[in-house]
């Protein structure tokens, strides 16, 4: 079991939003499980707004403003959201088994919505790019 999940939903969000969340406990996972609780408590758009401005916030403080990425941020919280949609799960732990693929090809679920590597992409890194394959 990975690290986060030593904290409840309101405790994992209150370390984010506050700056005190452990850098090691921030996994691929621990992405997903934010940008699910902010989606589902707030809303796509604000849980978007949060999303990046706290995972921008995070990622200075940590001196890693280079692996921010603003099209793979905005990309995260629509794939996401798309499951949501279609999810009958009421926490984290169901949705995450529900939808392993989050977890598991989550790079190739974003790929199948853009012909470039966003991952890699400069400008992607800098300005929200649409998906230009699929759309969200």
């Amino acid at each position: 079991m990975e690290a986060h999940w030593t904290l409840s939903d309101a405790q994992f969000e209150d370390q984010f939003t506050f700056g005190t969340f452990k850098p090691l406990w921030f996994s691929h996972e621990a992405h997903l499980r934010l940008a699910w609780m902010y989606i589902t408590k707030y809303g796509v758009q604000k849980a978007f707004e949060m999303y990046k401005s706290q995972l921008l916030a995070f990622a200075v403080k940590h001196l890693a403003k280079n692996k921010f990425n603003l099209t793979v941020t905005y990309a995260s919280i629509k794939v996401v959201a798309g499951y949501c949609e279609r999810s009958n799960s009421s926490n984290f732990k169901d949705f995450l088994q529900e939808f392993p693929e989050l977890k598991t090809n989550f790079k190739e679920l974003l790929s199948a919505h853009y012909s470039i590597n966003i991952f890699s992409d400069s400008v992607a890194k800098q300005q929200i790019l649409e998906p230009d394959l699929v759309p969200f």
